[in-house]
């Protein structure tokens, strides 16, 4: 599930051959909470690309468990000129996620929310914005959290309403800056809710071991990404 189809990994290097670079940021989803298996979806597709018979690709994984987007943002300009590997070169793509963390409402269910909705939106734009300048990026929504199982150390009360709103902000955004979404909060919300609980951890708001293996299958199964599998081209 996607909000459009911009050009491919396939097409960021017309070529040659050689491995992307790409760096991932966003909070503990990309960090990998919860999968002490595998270390999340990022994790286990860069132990893929490792093997000698994969493509080879470069994957930084820059997830930071409670970031939100003004994290991100502050980090994200510093974080991918450092990921280039090579003198005077930088990362092909970036990867986001973020967005679950400041959805959070403080202290009771009706508590004010982690980052206001006015001022998410505005950060988003910017981030987004500042993102797109450096070069492709592709966006990873958040999953759907356990309601039952807030709060969240004892001060977090995420819910689906919440949920909702800020990832559909993100998703128009993502559109109108033309970037490719991945929209897991609702693929994973058409699996059923007794399908989603069995996908996530005791404390209701990271994936476990099961739900990290379907996330990394449902981003390979992008239309936007599934290239990455394939032999990249490159300028010479």
């Amino acid at each position: 599930m996607q909000t459009l189809v911009s050009p491919s990994f396939q097409s960021i290097r017309p070529t040659h051959q050689v491995p992307l670079k790409i760096v991932v940021l966003g909070d503990s989803l990309i960090y990998g909470f919860g999968d002490p298996e595998g270390g999340g979806w990022v994790e286990r597709l860069r132990r893929q690309w490792m093997s000698p018979d994969s493509p080879g690709h470069i994957l930084y994984n820059l997830g930071v468990r409670g970031d939100g987007v003004k994290q991100v943002q502050a980090r994200l300009e510093h974080e991918f000129k450092h990921r280039g590997e090579l003198k005077n070169r930088v990362p092909d793509a970036i990867i986001l996620s973020i967005g679950v963390n400041d959805s959070a409402r403080l202290g009771r269910p009706d508590g004010r929310n982690y980052t206001d909705f006015e001022t998410f939106q505005a950060e988003l734009a910017n981030l987004l914005h500042q993102a797109g300048q450096l070069c492709p990026v592709f966006f990873v929504g958040m999953v759907p959290v356990n309601e039952a199982k807030m709060p969240f150390l004892n001060c977090f009360y995420f819910n689906h309403a919440d949920q909702y709103r800020y990832k559909e902000a993100t998703r128009i955004a993502c559109l109108k800056h033309q970037i490719p979404y991945l929209d897991i909060f609702d693929l994973w919300r058409s699996r059923g809710h007794d399908w989603c609980i069995k996908h996530l951890c005791s404390d209701g708001l990271h994936p476990n071991v099961a739900g990290y293996q379907t996330l990394l299958q449902d981003v390979l199964n992008w239309e936007a990404f599934n290239h990455l599998s394939e032999p990249i081209l490159a300028t010479a």
